[in-house]
């Protein structure tokens, strides 16, 4: 390759590892003695699938293995090859394990973004990864248990990629802006880093744009500073498709962070989902939802709260909608907390399903006065007791925060226990 062409090259793609010792993170997987590094060490890797987020590694080892290994490697993309495609390859690889002018060589084929082959397509990979006539790597950001076909996932080594920590992008920063010839003062690399959320594709790319519009200074280093570091990052990227893993860990961390009292964590996974476009509706439902499940009776104007942002939500968009969101959030967050509602509805559930069938009494059928039905409001504290279901259970159980307490106190009282 020539210079020219090792130029056009994007750094992100030039920075890629060659040595096991050049990689960042992944100590789980490739530090010394661990599984995936001692495969790679023998040359003995298996067909294998390595999930994670974007820029975390997974390609660069997967190409690192087709450096190292003797194998014959095929790069396909499962977002733009089709069935046809996949079966060409297959059909060569297999005629290449068993011709000898070939040396019974093997075939690696590393399928980037394997999460969009349906179950269809992915069925024509099976009987060439269980006869072994080709060594599969699948690559994706998505969790495989949930988007690959249970045979095919039985037949492969699962290795999970985490996302790079700050000490792992500074020395991926450090070592292309020491190729580059450039100085990066601390705070522009602590800004693209932290703008990278874990990517170091996103952050090298950054960096390249700093690195080839920045000329040389008198000391024949480019000098990369913040506000260059800001220029070459108009707006933060972040991970976010709202059908990922990553969509329902957020909303998962937004309502647990409500459920758990935290209301400055519940602004920032509101704040995350929002700057990433989400659906102010999906958010707002999630927010009603939590109001009752959560907050219940201990405080019952909290899914007033949350309707009204749901209203809202219906009729505002981006920007003035966030407002009545945090509104809805923070105060459920704040809210003491109660599922005795969520808890009696679904025990009485199960009793209407599993237990003993109630037929409804005489005196509380349509009618029911001719027949000794006594209205409450006709007695002291407007309460009478009555039979109101045969063979009597409790299903609410009320707790002891908020307005809740009262509700005990005042059943108490009527009952006169």
């Amino acid at each position: 390759m020539t210079p020219d062409e090792q130029e056009n090259i994007p750094l992100a793609a030039r920075q890629a590892p060659k040595r096991l010792e050049d990689f960042a993170g992944q100590p789980h997987l490739l530090g010394p003695g661990k599984m995936l590094r001692r495969l790679l060490e023998a040359d003995m890797i298996k067909s294998a699938v390595f999930f994670g987020p974007p820029g975390c590694g997974k390609t660069a080892t997967a190409r690192y293995i087709a450096s190292r290994t003797q194998a014959y490697t095929v790069e396909l993309n499962a977002a733009a090859a089709g069935v046809a495609d996949i079966k060409k390859v297959l059909a060569e690889a297999r005629e290449r394990a068993r011709t000898p002018t070939f040396d019974q060589k093997r075939t690696l084929v590393i399928l980037d973004e394997i999460h969009h082959f349906n179950k269809t397509q992915q069925d024509v990979l099976l009987p060439s990864v269980e006869r072994g006539d080709i060594i599969l790597i699948g690559i994706t950001t998505e969790n495989p248990y949930f988007y690959i076909n249970t045979a095919l996932l039985s037949r492969f080594s699962v290795f999970e990629f985490k996302a790079l920590g700050e000490k792992d992008l500074l020395k991926i920063l450090n070592r292309a802006a020491e190729k580059e010839k450039a100085q990066i003062a601390a705070d522009a690399a602590d800004y693209f880093i932290t703008q990278a959320n874990g990517d170091s594709r996103k952050m090298l790319n950054a960096a390249e744009l700093a690195f080839v519009t920045t000329p040389p200074a008198q000391d024949g280093l480019k000098h990369i500073d913040l506000d260059i570091a800001k220029e070459c990052i108009q707006r933060r990227h972040l991970n976010y498709d709202k059908k990922g893993d990553e969509h329902y860990d957020i909303i998962s961390a937004f309502i647990k962070s409500m459920r758990g009292s935290d209301p400055d964590a519940a602004v920032y996974w509101l704040a995350r989902m929002l700057e990433s476009g989400e659906d102010p509706r999906f958010i707002a439902r999630r927010i009603l939802i939590c109001a009752c499940e959560d907050v219940g009776l201990a405080e019952p104007y909290a899914i007033m709260i949350a309707q009204a942002a749901f209203a809202a939500a219906e009729e505002l968009g981006m920007p003035e909608v966030r407002i009545p969101l945090a509104h809805a959030a923070i105060y459920v967050a704040c809210c003491p907390k109660s599922n005795s509602a969520y808890l009696a509805v679904d025990a009485a559930l199960t009793e209407v399903r599993e237990g003993k069938y109630r037929p409804v009494p005489d005196h509380l059928r349509s009618g029911g006065k001719n027949r000794g039905y006594k209205y409450a409001h006709d007695f002291p504290n407007h309460y009478v007791k009555q039979l109101y279901m045969p063979s009597p259970m409790q299903f609410f159980k009320p707790g002891v925060l908020g307005k809740e307490a009262a509700i005990i106190e005042r059943l108490k009282k009527i009952k006169g226990e």
